[in-house]
């Protein structure tokens, strides 16, 4: 097949096409226009560049439709070709937001969108949303105000940054009680809450999972709490490598007490081995860490329910 035939069949057939066919199903919530995210039990497929474009975040994998077809069936490129071929014609089904009105890109750029948010205050909605919905103690919520990461979003939703390296905003994972995602054009770099110089290096996989461990652990001064946002850009991948090259570092990782979360260790776990540096893997004992601290809270609240108050003694007249 000629290359002008090969790219014509590359338009007539989306990433979406090669997934559906393949058992994949839209994730929604952790999608967004520019990156819709689809999952077949453990595996994660994110589809880019209005469908023409894919990556696997657990893995090296990424590629256009026909890398896909070799990446998920293990086949050589001819026979990718042919099965390609034989979706021609086969529409994929459209993620509901993608048939409304379609939204104007917003006029602000990405900081100028972040700094027009007010931070959270007590008893504003975000701060009753990470305090009684998610258990976070508000000493936790206070260092990530103080810390400049955190913003109300809408709908009683709260807003965690993404820093790069210089501690510029690059996105930020949006979390609320019906709604979870990333910043529309945005990019995942990594949520930070602690001294930046910290050596002991906890990665999580959300930023609410990072705030809790955090809680769990007393907000240790020589911990840097971070979160890779559910996904693993080559962005996110080289802000943990230049912060793993330091001296005397340990890199946790902390990651969810499932599959998926495990493969997210041992990708931390490779680094960690490459750069020479010390490295753990520290598990949730549900399956993650705001579950976890959901229970500790839980816990904590019955047993001062049951406590038997002292009886007080009478004045001796």
């Amino acid at each position: 097949m000629e290359k002008a035939e090969l790219e014509e069949l590359k338009d007539k057939v989306p990433c979406a096409a090669v997934l559906e066919r393949a058992g994949f199903a839209l994730d929604l919530k952790e999608s967004t226009r520019k990156a819709i995210k689809y999952r077949r039990d453990a595996q994660i497929i994110i589809v880019i560049h209005e469908g023409k474009g894919w990556f696997d975040p657990l893995s090296d994998g990424k590629g256009d439709v026909f890398r896909l077809v070799e990446h998920l069936e293990g086949v050589p490129f001819v026979d990718a070709m042919n099965d390609v071929a034989g979706l021609v014609g086969f529409v994929p089904s459209e993620p509901v937001w993608q048939r409304e009105s379609r939204e104007r890109e917003p006029d602000l750029s990405i900081p100028e969108r972040w700094q027009a948010r007010r931070k959270p205050w007590r008893g504003s909605a975000t701060w009753r949303y990470l305090s009684e919905g998610r258990h976070l103690p508000d000493r936790v919520v206070r260092a990530a105000i103080v810390s400049n990461v955190l913003r109300e979003g809408p709908h009683g939703s709260m807003w965690a940054a993404h820093l790069d390296e210089d501690g510029a905003v690059t996105g930020w994972e949006e979390r609320g009680p019906a709604w979870r995602g990333f910043a529309n054009g945005g990019t995942k770099v990594l949520f930070r809450l602690g001294r930046p110089d910290a050596l002991r290096l906890c990665v999580t996989e959300a930023a609410i999972d990072a705030m809790s461990l955090a809680a769990l652990e007393g907000l240790r001064a020589d911990t840097l709490y971070l979160s890779t946002g559910g996904g693993w850009s080559p962005a996110t991948e080289a802000a943990i490598g230049a912060l793993v090259a330091r001296t005397d570092v340990q890199l946790v990782a902390a990651t969810d007490n499932n599959k998926q979360g495990d493969i997210y260790a041992d990708r931390l776990l490779a680094i960690a081995a490459e750069s020479g540096c010390r490295a753990e893997r520290l598990r949730p004992v549900a399956d993650d860490w705001n579950a976890d601290l959901k229970m500790r809270t839980e816990e904590g609240e019955e047993e001062e329910a049951n406590r038997v108050p002292h009886a007080r003694r009478s004045p001796q007249g």
